[in-house]
């Protein structure tokens, strides 16, 4: 059975350190959009590395994140998330370049070795030669880049929620003697005065509504109605008839 590799330790810059995790809880607190990015690709969930999620909480150095494209809330130790989508580079050790060697100077001249005698010849001139010592070059060190520092993205402005708007209701009220009225408001505020209504025309929007339970609350109320005006029409019927038999008997005396 093969150990299980090793994640390799993160360089300065690479991952969040302590500061980033404070300007983290920092920007949270105050209503701030905050978002960091992957190290490592994820292929089970279709993410690469450098991957944005918006944080949603930071407790101690666990960053609970939402990744782009991934309605879920995932867990990653700081040393897994960075600050810029791009890792920062490197940085170069200066190069240093060898001097070179150059020959050494011989100490003594070589030895002239005269020409041989001929007569009446003239003796030919000898010729010395002179080593030339080269000059060293000069080693020119490379210097040191300085690490590139990592950009902290600036921090989106919070999203205003806009205002939901207020409720509209229609009330309709059944007073005495078959009175009906309608009533609409928003919200808390009465747009008008109360509107009077027929009691069929009330039916008809009701049952129009499909609903049967104040389809035969309202039903009821005007059944009654209908009831009470009746037994009243009659009682006055009654009234008249014995007021006419009255003006006949006085017709008559």
């Amino acid at each position: 059975m093969s150990a299980p590799a090793r994640r390799r330790a993160p360089r300065p810059g690479e991952a969040l350190s302590a500061e980033d995790l404070a300007t983290l809880e920092a920007g949270l607190a105050a209503g701030r959009r905050v978002t960091v990015y992957l190290r490592e690709a994820m292929p089970s969930l279709g993410l690469e590395a450098g991957a944005s999620a918006r944080v949603i909480s930071v407790d101690g150095t666990t960053v609970t994140v939402s990744p782009k494209g991934i309605d879920d809330q995932l867990p990653y130790e700081a040393d897994e998330l960075r600050l810029s989508k791009d890792a920062p580079a490197p940085a170069r050790k200066a190069t240093k370049v060898a001097p070179r060697t150059t020959a050494a100077r011989p100490t003594t001249r070589p030895a002239v070795v005269p020409p041989p005698v001929v007569p009446h010849a003239a003796t030919p001139r000898s010729e010395t030669s002179v080593p030339v010592k080269a000059a060293p070059e000069k080693s020119v060190a490379t210097p040191a880049l300085a690490p590139e520092t990592s950009v902290k993205p600036a921090a989106r402005p919070a999203r205003r929620t806009k205002a939901q708007p207020a409720p509209v209701s229609v009330t309709v009220t059944s007073g005495p003697d078959d009175q009906w009225t309608v009533t609409v408001s928003h919200g808390a505020k009465k747009l008008a005065k109360p509107s009077d209504v027929t009691a069929d025309r009330v039916l008809r929007a009701i049952r129009e509504l499909g609903d049967d339970v104040a389809s035969a609350a309202v039903e009821d109320k005007i059944e009654a109605a209908r009831a009470a005006a009746l037994e009243r029409v009659e009682a006055l019927s009654r009234e008249l008839d014995e007021a006419r038999r009255a003006l006949d008997r006085l017709k008559n005396e």
